[in-house]
């Protein structure tokens, strides 16, 4: 059974500069468009400071998850590091309201 996780990336400004992330946006964009028709994205967002992002994706592991980031292409070229994964569960505060 699939699980929800939210993820928070950062990019690693301290080792590589804007030119080297422009020339890897398409490809990036690429393979996030990849890994939304795959149904392993279900949203993405820019963080606000524009230094990184934030994923809501769906997989059966944390493993699965850790995997399927790899194959971004700034996460392995080291230019975009993954601080958290945290999976999500249901909230059950609103009990049989809705």
């Amino acid at each position: 059974m699939s699980k929800q996780f939210l993820t928070v990336s950062k990019r690693n400004t301290d080792r590589f500069t804007p030119e080297d992330f422009a020339a890897q946006s398409g490809r990036e964009a690429e393979r996030a468009r990849a890994l939304y028709m795959e149904g392993f994205i279900r949203q993405i967002w820019h963080r606000a400071e524009g230094n990184g992002a934030c994923l809501l994706v769906e997989a059966d592991s944390r493993e699965e998850v850790e995997q399927k980031l790899a194959s971004l292409p700034m996460v392995a070229k080291g230019m975009l590091t993954v601080e958290q994964i945290i999976e999500l569960a249901p909230y059950k505060g609103f009990g049989n309201a809705l």
